[in-house]
Protein backbone atom coordinates (compact mmCIF):
# COMPACT_ATOMS: atom_id res chain seq x y z
CA UNK A 1 0.00 0.00 0.00
CA UNK A 2 2.62 2.04 0.90
CA UNK A 3 4.66 1.47 -2.37
CA UNK A 4 1.70 2.26 -4.43
CA UNK A 5 0.60 5.55 -2.17
CA UNK A 6 4.43 6.54 -3.25
CA UNK A 7 4.02 5.59 -6.97
CA UNK A 8 0.97 7.80 -7.18
CA UNK A 9 2.34 10.94 -5.31
CA UNK A 10 5.95 10.68 -7.27
CA UNK A 11 3.50 10.67 -10.84
CA UNK A 12 1.33 13.27 -9.23
CA UNK A 13 4.30 16.15 -8.70
CA UNK A 14 5.78 15.22 -12.31
CA UNK A 15 2.72 16.17 -13.62
CA UNK A 16 2.52 19.26 -11.59
CA UNK A 17 5.95 20.01 -12.90
CA UNK A 18 5.78 19.39 -16.40
CA UNK A 19 3.63 23.37 -17.47
CA UNK A 20 6.98 24.79 -15.28
CA UNK A 21 9.60 22.73 -17.04
CA UNK A 22 7.46 23.80 -20.91
CA UNK A 23 7.44 26.75 -19.34
CA UNK A 24 11.03 27.84 -18.75
CA UNK A 25 11.82 25.81 -22.07
CA UNK A 26 9.19 28.45 -23.93
CA UNK A 27 11.24 30.88 -22.11
CA UNK A 28 14.57 30.34 -23.09
CA UNK A 29 13.41 29.47 -26.78
CA UNK A 30 12.78 33.50 -26.78
CA UNK A 31 16.37 34.19 -24.91
CA UNK A 32 18.62 32.25 -26.96
CA UNK A 33 18.87 29.05 -29.23
CA UNK A 34 20.28 25.89 -27.80
CA UNK A 35 22.87 24.30 -29.91
CA UNK A 36 24.82 21.27 -28.41
CA UNK A 37 28.50 22.81 -29.21
CA UNK A 38 29.67 25.93 -30.81
CA UNK A 39 33.15 25.83 -32.91
CA UNK A 40 34.53 22.45 -31.92
CA UNK A 41 36.86 22.97 -34.38
CA UNK A 42 38.59 26.28 -33.18
CA UNK A 43 40.78 26.79 -30.43
CA UNK A 44 39.31 27.90 -26.83
CA UNK A 45 38.58 31.37 -27.13
CA UNK A 46 41.27 33.99 -26.19
CA UNK A 47 40.57 36.56 -22.92
CA UNK A 48 39.72 39.76 -25.96
CA UNK A 49 37.16 37.88 -27.80
CA UNK A 50 33.82 39.43 -25.73
CA UNK A 51 30.28 38.57 -27.19
CA UNK A 52 27.47 39.10 -24.41
CA UNK A 53 25.85 41.71 -25.96
CA UNK A 54 25.42 43.19 -29.65
CA UNK A 55 27.07 45.75 -29.58
CA UNK A 56 29.77 44.50 -27.80
CA UNK A 57 30.12 41.26 -30.10
CA UNK A 58 30.10 43.87 -33.35
CA UNK A 59 32.63 46.08 -31.55
CA UNK A 60 35.20 43.87 -30.89
CA UNK A 61 35.14 41.29 -34.17
CA UNK A 62 35.47 44.78 -36.24
CA UNK A 63 37.97 45.90 -33.57
CA UNK A 64 40.43 42.42 -34.58
CA UNK A 65 39.85 42.40 -37.65
CA UNK A 66 41.08 45.68 -38.32
CA UNK A 67 44.41 44.70 -35.89
CA UNK A 68 44.64 41.96 -38.56
CA UNK A 69 43.69 38.83 -35.80
CA UNK A 70 41.08 37.13 -38.04
CA UNK A 71 41.82 33.57 -36.00
CA UNK A 72 40.25 35.43 -32.78
CA UNK A 73 38.00 36.86 -34.96
CA UNK A 74 36.49 33.97 -36.24
CA UNK A 75 35.11 32.67 -32.45
CA UNK A 76 32.29 35.83 -33.70
CA UNK A 77 30.61 33.39 -36.56
CA UNK A 78 29.04 30.88 -36.29
CA UNK A 79 30.84 28.22 -38.33
CA UNK A 80 27.95 24.97 -37.41
CA UNK A 81 27.52 24.90 -41.17
CA UNK A 82 31.44 24.03 -41.87
CA UNK A 83 33.04 20.42 -40.99
CA UNK A 84 35.51 21.02 -37.96
CA UNK A 85 38.42 20.34 -39.26
CA UNK A 86 37.56 23.13 -41.64
CA UNK A 87 36.94 25.70 -39.51
CA UNK A 88 40.11 27.00 -38.28
CA UNK A 89 41.12 27.94 -41.72
CA UNK A 90 38.15 28.74 -43.28
CA UNK A 91 36.84 30.92 -40.07
CA UNK A 92 39.47 33.18 -40.34
CA UNK A 93 39.16 33.68 -44.05
CA UNK A 94 36.10 34.21 -43.56
CA UNK A 95 36.28 36.68 -40.82
CA UNK A 96 38.62 39.29 -43.00
CA UNK A 97 35.81 38.73 -45.86
CA UNK A 98 32.97 39.53 -43.48
CA UNK A 99 34.80 42.39 -42.17
CA UNK A 100 35.78 44.10 -45.69
CA UNK A 101 32.32 43.80 -46.46
CA UNK A 102 30.82 45.47 -42.99
CA UNK A 103 33.01 48.19 -43.71
CA UNK A 104 32.52 48.96 -47.67
CA UNK A 105 29.15 47.93 -48.01
CA UNK A 106 26.96 49.80 -45.23
CA UNK A 107 27.91 52.78 -42.82
CA UNK A 108 27.31 50.50 -39.80
CA UNK A 109 26.93 52.53 -36.55
CA UNK A 110 27.57 50.10 -33.67
CA UNK A 111 26.54 52.30 -31.62
CA UNK A 112 23.30 52.06 -32.68
CA UNK A 113 22.99 48.33 -31.47
CA UNK A 114 21.94 47.12 -28.29
CA UNK A 115 24.08 47.09 -25.20
CA UNK A 116 21.50 44.36 -23.07
CA UNK A 117 22.58 40.71 -22.97
CA UNK A 118 19.03 39.96 -24.47
CA UNK A 119 18.69 42.65 -27.07
CA UNK A 120 15.38 44.24 -25.35
CA UNK A 121 13.54 46.46 -27.53
CA UNK A 122 13.72 49.67 -26.31
CA UNK A 123 10.97 51.87 -27.27
CA UNK A 124 9.77 54.92 -25.11
CA UNK A 125 6.99 56.06 -27.35
CA UNK A 126 5.48 52.19 -27.23
CA UNK A 127 4.53 52.08 -30.88
CA UNK A 128 6.60 49.46 -31.83
CA UNK A 129 5.20 46.16 -31.88
CA UNK A 130 7.50 43.97 -29.78
CA UNK A 131 8.51 46.84 -27.33
CA UNK A 132 9.66 45.47 -23.70
CA UNK A 133 10.44 42.03 -25.59
CA UNK A 134 13.73 40.05 -25.63
CA UNK A 135 15.28 39.27 -28.95
CA UNK A 136 17.11 36.23 -30.16
CA UNK A 137 18.26 37.54 -33.49
CA UNK A 138 19.12 40.59 -34.75
CA UNK A 139 19.53 42.26 -38.18
CA UNK A 140 22.43 44.25 -38.96
CA UNK A 141 22.39 45.08 -42.34
CA UNK A 142 20.86 44.24 -45.64
CA UNK A 143 23.21 44.55 -48.88
CA UNK A 144 22.51 44.28 -52.54
CA UNK A 145 24.75 42.12 -54.86
CA UNK A 146 23.89 40.86 -58.71
CA UNK A 147 20.32 41.54 -58.05
CA UNK A 148 20.27 39.78 -54.84
CA UNK A 149 19.24 40.77 -51.22
CA UNK A 150 21.68 39.24 -48.54
CA UNK A 151 20.79 39.57 -44.86
CA UNK A 152 23.62 39.92 -42.15
CA UNK A 153 21.94 38.82 -39.07
CA UNK A 154 23.52 38.11 -35.31
CA UNK A 155 22.00 34.91 -33.44
CA UNK A 156 22.43 34.34 -29.66
CA UNK A 157 23.34 30.96 -29.01
CA UNK A 158 24.20 29.21 -25.94
CA UNK A 159 25.99 25.75 -25.67
CA UNK A 160 25.25 23.46 -22.29
CA UNK A 161 25.48 25.25 -19.81
CA UNK A 162 27.75 27.78 -20.97
CA UNK A 163 27.00 31.46 -21.25
CA UNK A 164 25.05 32.46 -24.05
CA UNK A 165 26.93 34.36 -26.85
CA UNK A 166 25.78 36.74 -29.85
CA UNK A 167 27.52 35.57 -33.11
CA UNK A 168 27.26 36.22 -36.72
CA UNK A 169 24.78 33.71 -38.25
CA UNK A 170 25.30 30.86 -40.53
CA UNK A 171 23.13 32.59 -43.00
CA UNK A 172 25.16 35.64 -42.57
CA UNK A 173 28.12 33.43 -43.65
CA UNK A 174 26.99 31.59 -46.49
CA UNK A 175 26.08 35.00 -48.21
CA UNK A 176 29.87 36.04 -47.93
CA UNK A 177 31.16 34.96 -50.64
CA UNK A 178 28.79 37.01 -53.35
CA UNK A 179 28.84 40.21 -51.03
CA UNK A 180 32.89 39.92 -50.84
CA UNK A 181 32.64 40.00 -54.64
CA UNK A 182 30.51 42.80 -55.10
CA UNK A 183 32.33 44.85 -52.26
CA UNK A 184 35.76 43.71 -51.61
CA UNK A 185 38.69 45.30 -52.51
CA UNK A 186 39.34 46.38 -56.64
CA UNK A 187 42.14 44.80 -58.23
CA UNK A 188 43.31 48.64 -58.20
CA UNK A 189 43.01 48.51 -53.97
CA UNK A 190 45.26 45.41 -54.55
CA UNK A 191 48.49 47.14 -55.37
CA UNK A 192 48.30 49.90 -52.48
CA UNK A 193 50.79 49.23 -50.23
CA UNK A 194 49.63 47.60 -46.53
CA UNK A 195 51.41 50.82 -44.71
CA UNK A 196 48.16 53.14 -46.85
CA UNK A 197 45.34 50.75 -45.23
CA UNK A 198 45.71 51.70 -41.84
CA UNK A 199 42.73 53.58 -40.89
CA UNK A 200 42.50 57.39 -39.53
CA UNK A 201 39.38 58.01 -38.70
CA UNK A 202 36.16 56.87 -40.35
CA UNK A 203 38.33 56.24 -43.72
CA UNK A 204 41.89 54.53 -44.32
CA UNK A 205 44.72 56.74 -45.32
CA UNK A 206 44.60 56.05 -49.12
CA UNK A 207 41.27 56.80 -48.57
CA UNK A 208 41.86 60.35 -47.48
CA UNK A 209 44.02 61.48 -50.66
CA UNK A 210 41.90 58.99 -53.54
CA UNK A 211 38.60 60.81 -52.45
CA UNK A 212 39.66 64.38 -53.54
CA UNK A 213 40.72 63.01 -56.71
CA UNK A 214 37.58 61.20 -57.22
CA UNK A 215 35.60 64.90 -56.73
CA UNK A 216 38.03 66.22 -59.15
CA UNK A 217 37.45 63.69 -61.90
CA UNK A 218 34.38 63.81 -61.52
CA UNK A 219 34.12 67.54 -61.84
CA UNK A 220 35.95 68.02 -64.06
CA UNK A 221 33.72 65.45 -66.24
CA UNK A 222 30.95 67.73 -65.76
CA UNK A 223 32.45 71.13 -66.40
CA UNK A 224 33.37 69.19 -69.83
CA UNK A 225 29.82 68.28 -70.85
CA UNK A 226 28.30 71.52 -69.91
CA UNK A 227 30.72 73.06 -71.89
CA UNK A 228 30.43 70.44 -74.88
CA UNK A 229 26.20 70.78 -74.46
CA UNK A 230 26.92 74.69 -74.92
CA UNK A 231 28.86 74.17 -78.25
CA UNK A 232 26.36 71.90 -79.58
CA UNK A 233 23.43 74.53 -78.75
CA UNK A 234 25.23 77.12 -81.28
CA UNK A 235 25.34 74.98 -83.58
CA UNK A 236 21.89 74.48 -83.63
CA UNK A 237 19.37 77.05 -85.97
CA UNK A 238 18.12 79.56 -83.09
CA UNK A 239 14.98 78.78 -81.86
CA UNK A 240 13.12 76.40 -79.03
CA UNK A 241 15.24 73.99 -79.77
CA UNK A 242 18.59 75.39 -79.33
CA UNK A 243 17.05 77.26 -75.87
CA UNK A 244 15.84 73.65 -74.68
CA UNK A 245 19.30 72.21 -75.30
CA UNK A 246 20.89 75.66 -72.61
CA UNK A 247 18.65 75.07 -70.35
CA UNK A 248 19.75 71.20 -70.22
CA UNK A 249 23.19 71.72 -70.02
CA UNK A 250 23.49 71.50 -66.36
CA UNK A 251 21.33 68.64 -65.70
CA UNK A 252 22.75 66.77 -68.59
CA UNK A 253 26.26 67.66 -66.55
CA UNK A 254 24.89 66.09 -63.45
CA UNK A 255 23.70 63.00 -64.70
CA UNK A 256 27.08 62.16 -66.12
CA UNK A 257 28.78 63.01 -63.64
CA UNK A 258 26.62 60.34 -61.10
CA UNK A 259 26.88 57.65 -64.30
CA UNK A 260 30.72 58.24 -64.34
CA UNK A 261 30.80 58.12 -60.13
CA UNK A 262 28.29 54.96 -60.17
CA UNK A 263 31.06 53.39 -62.62
CA UNK A 264 34.21 54.07 -60.64
CA UNK A 265 33.26 52.97 -57.69
CA UNK A 266 31.72 49.23 -58.99
CA UNK A 267 34.72 48.23 -61.23
CA UNK A 268 37.68 50.49 -60.31
CA UNK A 269 37.51 51.79 -56.63
CA UNK A 270 35.22 51.26 -53.71
CA UNK A 271 35.53 53.00 -50.40
CA UNK A 272 34.65 52.40 -46.34
CA UNK A 273 31.03 52.27 -45.62
CA UNK A 274 30.59 55.74 -44.52
CA UNK A 275 32.19 56.98 -47.55
CA UNK A 276 30.15 54.86 -49.77
CA UNK A 277 26.75 55.54 -48.26
CA UNK A 278 27.31 58.71 -48.59
CA UNK A 279 28.19 58.91 -52.07
CA UNK A 280 25.46 56.56 -52.45
CA UNK A 281 22.85 58.84 -51.24
CA UNK A 282 24.42 61.75 -52.83
CA UNK A 283 24.72 60.42 -56.44
CA UNK A 284 20.74 58.38 -56.43
CA UNK A 285 19.76 62.36 -55.63
CA UNK A 286 22.17 64.08 -58.38
CA UNK A 287 20.58 61.50 -60.61
CA UNK A 288 16.93 61.59 -59.81
CA UNK A 289 16.97 65.49 -59.88
CA UNK A 290 18.75 65.38 -63.05
CA UNK A 291 16.33 63.40 -64.93
CA UNK A 292 13.37 65.09 -63.36
CA UNK A 293 14.72 68.32 -64.58
CA UNK A 294 15.42 67.50 -67.96
CA UNK A 295 11.93 66.57 -68.32
CA UNK A 296 10.37 69.22 -66.82
CA UNK A 297 12.88 71.59 -69.31
CA UNK A 298 11.04 69.56 -72.36
CA UNK A 299 7.86 70.16 -71.37
CA UNK A 300 8.47 73.85 -70.86
CA UNK A 301 10.07 73.68 -74.62
CA UNK A 302 6.39 72.31 -75.83
CA UNK A 303 4.49 74.86 -73.86
CA UNK A 304 6.73 77.60 -75.00
CA UNK A 305 6.42 76.66 -78.63
CA UNK A 306 2.89 76.12 -78.57
CA UNK A 307 2.59 79.66 -77.41
CA UNK A 308 4.13 80.91 -79.83
CA UNK A 309 2.31 79.07 -82.36
CA UNK A 310 -1.41 79.13 -81.17
CA UNK A 311 -1.27 82.27 -78.62
CA UNK A 312 0.79 84.82 -79.29
CA UNK A 313 1.66 88.17 -77.27
CA UNK A 314 0.17 87.74 -73.63
CA UNK A 315 -1.16 91.43 -73.84
CA UNK A 316 -3.17 90.71 -76.93
CA UNK A 317 -6.30 91.17 -75.03
CA UNK A 318 -9.02 89.76 -77.84
CA UNK A 319 -10.91 87.28 -76.81
CA UNK A 320 -9.25 83.76 -77.38
CA UNK A 321 -9.92 80.54 -76.54
CA UNK A 322 -6.46 79.92 -76.76
CA UNK A 323 -6.02 81.31 -73.72
CA UNK A 324 -7.82 78.90 -71.76
CA UNK A 325 -6.33 75.92 -73.69
CA UNK A 326 -2.68 77.76 -72.42
CA UNK A 327 -4.02 78.95 -69.12
CA UNK A 328 -4.47 74.61 -68.82
CA UNK A 329 -1.49 73.31 -70.28
CA UNK A 330 0.27 75.78 -67.20
CA UNK A 331 -2.23 74.17 -65.10
CA UNK A 332 -0.94 70.39 -66.67
CA UNK A 333 2.79 71.56 -66.29
CA UNK A 334 2.28 72.39 -62.49
CA UNK A 335 0.36 68.76 -62.09
CA UNK A 336 3.30 67.04 -63.87
CA UNK A 337 6.07 68.93 -61.63
CA UNK A 338 3.76 67.86 -58.33
CA UNK A 339 3.67 63.83 -59.57
CA UNK A 340 7.46 64.14 -60.79
CA UNK A 341 8.81 65.52 -57.20
CA UNK A 342 6.59 62.78 -55.41
CA UNK A 343 7.94 60.48 -58.12
CA UNK A 344 11.38 61.17 -57.39
CA UNK A 345 11.23 61.53 -53.53
CA UNK A 346 9.69 58.37 -53.26
CA UNK A 347 12.64 57.03 -55.48
CA UNK A 348 15.07 58.75 -53.73
CA UNK A 349 13.41 57.51 -50.43
CA UNK A 350 13.30 53.74 -52.02
CA UNK A 351 17.08 53.83 -52.80
CA UNK A 352 18.25 54.72 -49.55
CA UNK A 353 16.15 52.34 -47.87
CA UNK A 354 15.01 55.20 -45.81
CA UNK A 355 11.92 53.67 -45.17
CA UNK A 356 13.08 50.70 -43.35
CA UNK A 357 15.71 52.28 -41.32
CA UNK A 358 13.88 54.98 -39.97
CA UNK A 359 10.17 53.67 -40.62
CA UNK A 360 9.26 52.83 -36.49
CA UNK A 361 10.85 56.68 -35.97
CA UNK A 362 8.53 58.54 -38.47
CA UNK A 363 5.59 56.23 -37.24
CA UNK A 364 6.61 57.19 -33.75
CA UNK A 365 6.40 60.89 -34.95
CA UNK A 366 3.84 60.76 -37.57
CA UNK A 367 1.34 62.91 -34.91
CA UNK A 368 4.08 65.70 -34.28
CA UNK A 369 5.61 65.91 -37.32
CA UNK A 370 1.53 66.36 -38.83
CA UNK A 371 1.19 68.84 -36.36
CA UNK A 372 4.30 71.05 -37.38
CA UNK A 373 3.59 70.54 -40.96
CA UNK A 374 0.13 71.34 -40.94
CA UNK A 375 1.27 74.95 -38.78
CA UNK A 376 4.59 75.74 -40.93
CA UNK A 377 3.25 74.73 -44.40
CA UNK A 378 -0.17 76.26 -44.41
CA UNK A 379 0.42 79.39 -46.21
CA UNK A 380 2.40 77.14 -48.45
CA UNK A 381 -0.09 74.24 -48.91
CA UNK A 382 -3.38 77.10 -49.22
CA UNK A 383 -1.46 79.12 -52.28
CA UNK A 384 -0.77 75.73 -53.68
CA UNK A 385 -4.57 74.60 -53.64
CA UNK A 386 -5.40 78.08 -54.55
CA UNK A 387 -3.61 78.05 -58.04
CA UNK A 388 -5.06 74.33 -58.37
CA UNK A 389 -8.77 76.32 -57.98
CA UNK A 390 -7.57 79.11 -60.26
CA UNK A 391 -6.62 75.97 -63.27
CA UNK A 392 -9.82 74.67 -62.80
CA UNK A 393 -12.26 77.40 -62.60
CA UNK A 394 -10.32 79.91 -64.54
CA UNK A 395 -11.81 83.28 -63.12
CA UNK A 396 -8.14 84.56 -64.72
CA UNK A 397 -6.13 83.24 -67.60
CA UNK A 398 -2.74 83.78 -68.65
CA UNK A 399 -3.20 87.10 -71.08
CA UNK A 400 -5.91 88.64 -69.42
CA UNK A 401 -5.88 92.35 -68.10
CA UNK A 402 -6.99 92.42 -64.73
CA UNK A 403 -7.68 95.23 -62.43
CA UNK A 404 -6.58 94.76 -59.25
CA UNK A 405 -6.55 96.82 -56.31
CA UNK A 406 -6.57 99.72 -58.50
CA UNK A 407 -3.90 98.35 -61.13
CA UNK A 408 -4.26 97.72 -64.93
CA UNK A 409 -2.01 94.54 -65.11
CA UNK A 410 -1.72 91.45 -67.55
CA UNK A 411 -1.64 87.84 -66.15
CA UNK A 412 2.17 87.04 -67.06
CA UNK A 413 1.87 83.89 -65.15
CA UNK A 414 0.74 81.82 -62.78
CA UNK A 415 2.68 79.72 -60.35
CA UNK A 416 2.29 76.96 -57.67
CA UNK A 417 1.95 79.81 -54.91
CA UNK A 418 2.24 83.48 -56.40
CA UNK A 419 0.70 84.84 -59.76
CA UNK A 420 3.13 87.13 -61.78
CA UNK A 421 1.33 90.21 -63.13
CA UNK A 422 2.96 92.94 -65.54
CA UNK A 423 1.31 96.63 -65.17
CA UNK A 424 0.86 98.91 -67.81
CA UNK A 425 4.45 101.00 -66.78
CA UNK A 426 5.85 97.00 -67.20
CA UNK A 427 6.29 96.70 -63.44
CA UNK A 428 5.88 93.17 -62.05
CA UNK A 429 3.42 92.50 -59.16
CA UNK A 430 3.86 89.26 -57.62
CA UNK A 431 0.89 87.95 -55.61
CA UNK A 432 0.33 85.09 -53.26
CA UNK A 433 -2.70 83.31 -55.41
CA UNK A 434 -4.42 82.96 -52.32
CA UNK A 435 -4.33 86.64 -51.34
CA UNK A 436 -5.26 87.52 -54.95
CA UNK A 437 -8.24 85.23 -54.52
CA UNK A 438 -9.57 86.54 -51.21
CA UNK A 439 -9.39 90.16 -53.31
CA UNK A 440 -12.23 91.31 -55.78
CA UNK A 441 -10.92 92.02 -59.07
CA UNK A 442 -11.84 93.00 -62.26
CA UNK A 443 -11.00 90.98 -65.52
CA UNK A 444 -11.56 92.71 -68.48
CA UNK A 445 -11.09 90.10 -70.71
CA UNK A 446 -12.84 87.32 -69.44
CA UNK A 447 -16.14 87.75 -71.85
CA UNK A 448 -15.29 90.76 -74.38
CA UNK A 449 -12.07 92.77 -74.53
CA UNK A 450 -14.22 95.81 -75.56
CA UNK A 451 -15.14 98.05 -72.92
CA UNK A 452 -17.24 101.32 -72.00
CA UNK A 453 -15.68 104.42 -71.11
CA UNK A 454 -16.97 107.87 -69.27
CA UNK A 455 -16.14 110.92 -70.10
CA UNK A 456 -16.88 113.87 -67.33
CA UNK A 457 -16.81 117.37 -68.00
CA UNK A 458 -17.72 120.15 -64.94
CA UNK A 459 -19.02 122.86 -66.99
CA UNK A 460 -20.83 126.52 -66.27
CA UNK A 461 -25.17 126.01 -66.43
CA UNK A 462 -25.25 127.82 -69.79
CA UNK A 463 -23.12 125.41 -72.02
CA UNK A 464 -25.26 123.98 -74.72
CA UNK A 465 -25.75 120.40 -74.63
CA UNK A 466 -26.58 119.85 -78.22
CA UNK A 467 -23.94 121.45 -79.17
CA UNK A 468 -21.49 119.39 -77.38
CA UNK A 469 -23.38 116.20 -77.97
CA UNK A 470 -22.75 116.89 -81.83
CA UNK A 471 -19.27 117.66 -81.53
CA UNK A 472 -19.19 115.01 -79.01
CA UNK A 473 -20.19 112.48 -81.68
CA UNK A 474 -18.00 114.14 -84.51
CA UNK A 475 -15.05 113.82 -82.47
CA UNK A 476 -15.62 110.08 -81.29
CA UNK A 477 -16.27 109.15 -84.85
CA UNK A 478 -13.19 110.43 -86.33
CA UNK A 479 -11.11 107.94 -83.85
CA UNK A 480 -10.71 104.60 -85.20
CA UNK A 481 -10.22 102.68 -81.73
CA UNK A 482 -13.90 104.02 -80.58
CA UNK A 483 -16.40 101.36 -82.07
CA UNK A 484 -20.06 100.64 -82.29
CA UNK A 485 -20.99 104.74 -82.85
CA UNK A 486 -24.46 103.94 -82.41
CA UNK A 487 -23.81 103.72 -78.43
CA UNK A 488 -22.30 107.00 -78.07
CA UNK A 489 -24.05 109.20 -75.70
CA UNK A 490 -24.00 112.72 -73.99
CA UNK A 491 -26.20 113.35 -70.62
CA UNK A 492 -25.86 116.15 -67.85
CA UNK A 493 -25.31 113.58 -64.89
CA UNK A 494 -25.20 116.03 -62.14
CA UNK A 495 -25.73 120.01 -61.23
CA UNK A 496 -24.78 122.48 -58.31
CA UNK A 497 -25.33 126.30 -57.69
CA UNK A 498 -22.81 126.73 -60.52
CA UNK A 499 -22.14 124.56 -62.51
CA UNK A 500 -22.99 121.02 -64.07
CA UNK A 501 -21.50 117.72 -64.68
CA UNK A 502 -21.82 116.17 -68.21
CA UNK A 503 -20.50 113.04 -69.06
CA UNK A 504 -19.87 111.58 -72.31
CA UNK A 505 -20.38 108.11 -73.04
CA UNK A 506 -18.34 106.20 -75.55
CA UNK A 507 -16.77 102.26 -76.43
CA UNK A 508 -13.40 100.94 -77.28
CA UNK A 509 -12.44 97.70 -78.87
CA UNK A 510 -10.42 96.47 -76.34
CA UNK A 511 -9.84 98.86 -72.46
CA UNK A 512 -6.11 99.73 -73.21
CA UNK A 513 -7.75 101.44 -77.01
CA UNK A 514 -10.87 102.45 -74.85
CA UNK A 515 -8.99 104.80 -72.55
CA UNK A 516 -6.96 106.37 -75.30
CA UNK A 517 -9.70 107.17 -77.27
CA UNK A 518 -11.33 108.81 -73.84
CA UNK A 519 -7.98 110.72 -73.44
CA UNK A 520 -7.97 111.72 -77.15
CA UNK A 521 -11.80 113.18 -77.33
CA UNK A 522 -11.35 114.93 -73.78
CA UNK A 523 -8.63 116.63 -75.50
CA UNK A 524 -10.49 118.02 -78.37
CA UNK A 525 -13.47 118.83 -76.47
CA UNK A 526 -11.21 120.71 -74.14
CA UNK A 527 -9.72 122.34 -76.64
CA UNK A 528 -13.25 122.85 -78.70
CA UNK A 529 -14.44 124.81 -75.66
CA UNK A 530 -11.23 126.92 -75.12
CA UNK A 531 -11.31 128.40 -78.27
CA UNK A 532 -15.57 129.06 -79.32
CA UNK A 533 -17.09 128.85 -76.15
CA UNK A 534 -14.70 129.99 -72.87
CA UNK A 535 -17.91 131.21 -71.07
CA UNK A 536 -18.49 127.76 -70.51
CA UNK A 537 -16.11 127.15 -67.69
CA UNK A 538 -17.22 127.14 -64.10
CA UNK A 539 -15.85 130.16 -63.21
CA UNK A 540 -16.06 132.69 -59.27
CA UNK A 541 -17.92 136.38 -59.67
CA UNK A 542 -16.68 139.64 -58.27
CA UNK A 543 -19.55 141.83 -56.31
CA UNK A 544 -18.51 145.24 -55.85
CA UNK A 545 -20.44 146.78 -52.95
CA UNK A 546 -20.90 150.93 -53.18
CA UNK A 547 -19.63 151.53 -49.54
CA UNK A 548 -16.54 149.49 -50.28
CA UNK A 549 -15.62 151.38 -53.53
CA UNK A 550 -16.07 154.50 -51.49
CA UNK A 551 -14.04 154.05 -48.73
CA UNK A 552 -10.92 152.27 -50.54
CA UNK A 553 -11.54 148.79 -49.14
CA UNK A 554 -10.41 145.92 -51.79
CA UNK A 555 -13.46 143.77 -52.74
CA UNK A 556 -14.00 140.62 -51.53
CA UNK A 557 -14.90 137.68 -53.78
CA UNK A 558 -17.45 135.12 -53.17
CA UNK A 559 -19.36 132.39 -55.37
CA UNK A 560 -23.02 133.75 -56.06
CA UNK A 561 -26.18 132.34 -57.98
CA UNK A 562 -27.17 134.61 -60.50
CA UNK A 563 -25.29 133.51 -64.01
CA UNK A 564 -22.52 135.72 -64.94
CA UNK A 565 -23.05 137.99 -68.26
CA UNK A 566 -21.10 138.31 -71.23
CA UNK A 567 -19.52 141.61 -69.70
CA UNK A 568 -18.56 140.11 -66.45
CA UNK A 569 -16.63 137.24 -68.92
CA UNK A 570 -14.80 139.75 -71.17
CA UNK A 571 -13.70 142.57 -68.37
CA UNK A 572 -12.20 140.29 -66.01
CA UNK A 573 -8.30 140.76 -65.38
CA UNK A 574 -6.21 136.95 -66.31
Amino acid sequence: MKTLTAWILLALAMTLSLPSMAQEDKEEERLWYSVDALNTGLEEAPEEVRRVTPREAVRNFMQLTEEGEFASAAHFLNLSDLAPEEQSAQGSELARQLAEVLRRGEWLNVSDLPAQRDALVEDASGQHPRAGQPRRDLPLVTLDAKGQSYDVRLGRYRAGEDDAVWLFTPESLSAVAPLYEAYGPSSLEKHIPARYNKSYGMLKLWEWVAIPIFLVVIGLLGWGVIALVGFAAHLVPAGVARVFIGQVRVPLAFIAMSLMARFLLTYVVSFSGAATASFRVLLTIILAWGVGLVALRLLDTFLQRMTRRMVGEIDDTKYRDERILLTSLYALRRGIILVTVVAVTVYILAQIDLFGTLGMSLLASASVLTVLVGIAGQAVLGNILSSFQVSLAKPVRIGDLVVFEDEWCYVESIFYTFIRLRTWDERRLIVPVRYFLSKPFQNLSAKEAKQYRRLVLNLHLNADIADLREQFQTFAKAEDKIIEHDKLTCFVTGQSETSMEVSFYLMGSEPVCAWEAEAHVREKLIAYIRDYHPEWWPRDVVVLSHRDVAGGVRPATRNVTRPATVEDVTNREP
